[in-house]
């Protein structure tokens, strides 16, 4: 699907064909259609929309026929099914520098998109630098937003697994590992993207969209930062964890051997004295009591040996 819109006095208009200073939105579902007379419209190399598509696109910029295309990821919430995949993962969107507008294409719905058409009307889509660093800015705050919320998703898994050792917030904190996976590796991208676009002056900035684009960097390299920094906590969280389960079963194990221990002799009297042969008191009219008494007694100084060594 294909959206259009302009500003018209400090409001946002949505409009039926794309015209001077409009910004071009590719929203799922896309057509091949649409492609193509959208490439042919604005004159845009119809390879620009189609890599959109691939979700595994690596941050990027390129120039051809005077349209300038650049790839940037951003977090998205994933929709999968399968319960060991990450709550996260990174999509890219394109965004193309055509002659008189501004494109930009999504593979799937993401929220950078949403909160700029809501700050829409503030913009001047005439200033397209200036649109596509706003884009990025908001492509920050995105991640910056997850971020938040996997480290309040940490904390409450943690301190799930500390009440209840339950193999299922195991599970929950592998995948917010992955996720910080995903995160990491696109932020890192969108790092050294921001880095290459400021040293080649791909865009063209003037003094104070270079001054902005510097200041989104070192948003960039916070963000990056943070997700180091949770990534090395959980990591240390789940070695922890993994440490105290060895050790408990350990305490576990050393406890069943002394309970064998503790059983197994008191068993070797009985049966000692449940043989067929002549055995001493075995004619006493106490014979019953002998073996019991002795059986206890065992079972009662092995037992105090035990919780002096702090076995139990």
């Amino acid at each position: 699907m294909i959206q259009f819109f302009k500003n018209i006095n400090h409001q946002t208009v949505e409009i039926d064909k794309p015209e001077n200073g409009t910004w071009v939105n590719l929203v799922p579902p896309f057509k091949e259609e649409e492609f193509v007379d959208l490439s042919e419209t604005l004159d845009i190399p119809i390879e620009f929309l189609r890599d959109s598509l691939d979700i595994d696109e690596r941050p990027r910029f390129e120039l051809a026929d005077n349209v300038r295309f650049i790839v940037i990821k951003t977090p998205a919430e994933n929709n999968s099914f399968n319960d060991s995949d990450a709550y996260y993962i990174t999509i890219p969107i394109c965004i193309i520098l055509t002659h008189n507008q501004i494109v930009t294409v999504n593979s799937f719905d993401n929220g950078a998109i949403k909160k700029f058409l809501n700050t829409f009307e503030k913009r001047h889509p005439d200033k397209r630098n200036m649109m596509v660093l706003k884009v990025f800015e908001k492509i920050v705050q995105n991640f910056m937003e997850y971020l938040k919320e996997i480290n309040q998703k940490r904390n409450l898994y943690e301190q799930k697994l500390y009440d209840s050792n339950r193999n299922e917030e195991l599970l929950y904190l592998m995948r917010i590992q992955k996720s910080l996976v995903y995160f990491i590796t696109a932020l890192r991208s969108n790092e050294l993207l921001m880095m290459k676009l400021e040293r080649t002056d791909f865009l063209g900035l003037n003094e104070e969209e270079r001054a902005y684009l510097n200041d989104l960097i070192v948003e960039t390299s916070q963000a990056l930062e943070m997700a180091n920094i949770y990534t090395n906590i959980l990591s240390s969280t789940l070695d922890a964890f993994a440490s105290i389960i060895s050790n408990n079963l350990n305490n576990v194990m050393k406890r069943l051997t002394s309970i064998t221990i503790i059983l197994s002799l008191p068993a070797l009297v009985t049966s000692i004295y449940g043989m067929n042969v002549d055995i001493p008191f075995s004619h006493s009219s106490h014979a019953f009591y002998i073996p019991v008494l002795l059986s206890l007694g065992i079972s009662i100084v092995i037992s105090w040996y035990f919780m002096k060594k702090k076995w139990f």
